[in-house]
């Protein structure tokens, strides 16, 4: 049980809640807090014209609500913004969307009443999460579209993901014998302005680029195994009279992950400590920069992951909706906390850093299968006869496209601000967009892995060696040969690539290797 509010949350808890599964309880602390503003709410908006709660939305705010109609305001603001198109988001990621509203709504600045947080709490706990479609919001007034019909599944209608399938959200609270969520003063303007659909997915965004940096990491260790390459251009000694710090530290993960590896070979036992006398060499002297230049490749992309892990935290962790109920300064101010700039940028951000990490593994894919570029490898690491078997030239096709996919989808969608709402929101940040088209890149990169990791170790057992490698990238040669075994014969390997690119998703090799690295 994790207990939420009171605190930051972090991205090792965050993580625990959205793939392992850890129900949440509500801390008293900010129970309290939340109880708290909504007190102060009901006595300071009485006799005041406050936006939202006695006016209309956006560029209708100058039309005053009678009190009567107060509740029926918000209820019409759920309904009338539940319009999102496009494919469902996945139960994942709405499940990382209502964790996100739900904690800001607990640092108690919304003015809800105590039962929307609780309800949360509840629905989460019970994998149940209101269905959100991915089309609709422009990130500026927050995720107002997907926000909406997060609230909609609150207010008990619309449809639900309950264990994995769409069900009606009557249905849904009728088997938990839970209540729906009753408006009292604004609840419906406080889960809808926010950005907590794009934080959300952000996160899970987060979570996954980690995974994929030291998978990248492993495979670039591997291929330089398999071509038993000097280890020179991982050293301290080279990598540490760089500044930058990723560079540093991909090439000090890659020392200590090639620990004990029998194939990687010291510069000096065979240039410098014995006398060379070919005029032309056979043995390379420096290897292609797909093998040698990793670091300097990776660790733009690990210091790109960590700056987007940084302001995704923050977002989390902040208040980020509109009006500000400040019961401390006894006040209610105005602005722009649900404007999804800093999102949107590190989405952006962190994108073209995945898909520089995809072109990385598609290029030692391709030095793989190029017996002309390696020079120790059949074409195409075909273990079967030249010519009739193809090896894996059929897969090296959905590689290339894809990669080349994550490099149209790398424009930056912070860039592409179109006004709407009568003008009213005349600069947008279109931050949920560019979360998902994130997403995207991201399990793109992993589809280019698996072939990758297919290839590879079907170059490793062809050359005999894999009784030789390290015992880190020993380890991942098991696991991808229990899913993809040697073969000769030629087969449909989308099956295998498949679930190679989920075993590749799901495990979490950051902690795996966080004791060693």
């Amino acid at each position: 049980m994790i207990s939420l509010g009171g605190k930051a949350l972090d991205l090792v808890t965050f993580e625990q809640i959205m793939l392992q599964q850890k129900t949440v309880n509500v801390a008293a602390t900010a129970m309290k807090d939340v109880k708290g503003s909504f007190e102060f709410l009901q006595k300071f908006s009485k006799g005041k014209l406050i936006y939202g709660i006695n006016t209309g939305f956006g560029p209708m705010a100058q039309y005053r609500i009678n009190d009567t109609d107060r509740r029926q305001l918000q209820y019409n603001l759920i309904r009338s913004h539940s319009s999102g198109m496009g494919q469902l988001l996945s139960p994942l990621h709405t499940r990382a969307m209502l964790l996100s509203r739900m904690h800001t709504l607990l640092l108690g600045y919304s003015g809800i009443h105590p039962d929307t947080v609780q309800l949360m709490a509840d629905l989460l706990n019970n994998e149940a999460y209101p269905c959100v479609y991915a089309h609709g919001g422009v990130g500026a007034s927050g995720d107002l579209v997907q926000l909406a019909h997060l609230a909609l599944g609150l207010i008990g209608e619309g449809d639900f993901w309950y264990k994995g399938k769409v069900v009606p959200a009557k249905e849904v609270y009728k088997k938990l014998k839970l209540q729906p969520l009753q408006i009292h003063i604004r609840e419906g303007l406080a889960i809808l302005n926010g950005t907590s659909a794009m934080t959300g997915i952000g996160g899970v965004n987060v979570i996954m680029a980690h995974r994929l940096v030291v998978w990248s990491m492993l495979l670039s260790l591997m291929v330089n195994e398999m071509m038993e390459a000097y280890d020179d251009h991982f050293s301290a000694e080279l990598n540490n009279v760089k500044q930058h710090k990723g560079q540093r530290l991909v090439a000090e993960w890659m020392r200590i992950l090639g620990e004990d590896s029998k194939l990687l070979r010291k510069r000096h036992e065979h240039l410098y400590d014995k006398k060379v006398t070919e005029d032309v060499l056979e043995d390379k002297v420096q290897e292609y920069y797909s093998l040698r230049c990793v670091p300097q490749i990776l660790g733009p992309v690990i210091d790109t992951v960590m700056s987007a892990e940084s302001v995704i935290i923050d977002e989390l962790n902040s208040v980020n909706d509109n009006p500000i109920v400040d019961r401390k300064a006894k006040n209610i101010f105005h602005g722009g906390n649900f404007h999804g700039d800093y999102v949107a940028l590190e989405m952006d951000k962190l994108k073209i850093a995945v898909t520089k990490l995809s072109m990385l593994a598609e290029r030692q894919l391709n030095f793989l299968l190029n017996p002309h570029l390696n020079q120790k490898l059949p074409p195409f690491a075909n273990a079967g006869k030249l010519g009739l078997n193809f090896g894996i030239q059929g897969m090296q096709y959905p590689a290339t496209s894809t990669v080349a996919e994550n490099q149209s989808l790398s424009m930056p969608m912070y860039i592409h601000s179109i006004p709407n709402n009568n003008d009213n929101q005349d600069i947008v940040s279109m931050g949920c967009n560019a979360a998902l088209m994130c997403n995207r890149v991201i399990e793109n990169a992993y589809e280019v892995l698996a072939v990758e990791a297919a290839a590879l170790t079907q170059a490793v057992d062809i050359r005999g060696l894999a009784n030789k490698l390290a015992p880190s990238t020993k380890w991942m040669y098991k696991g991808v040969r229990e899913i993809f075994p040697f073969f000769k014969e030629d087969f449909s390997a989308s099956s295998n690539l498949q679930q190679l690119k989920g075993w590749l998703m799901e495990t979490d090799i950051v902690s795996h290797f966080k004791k060693k690295i």
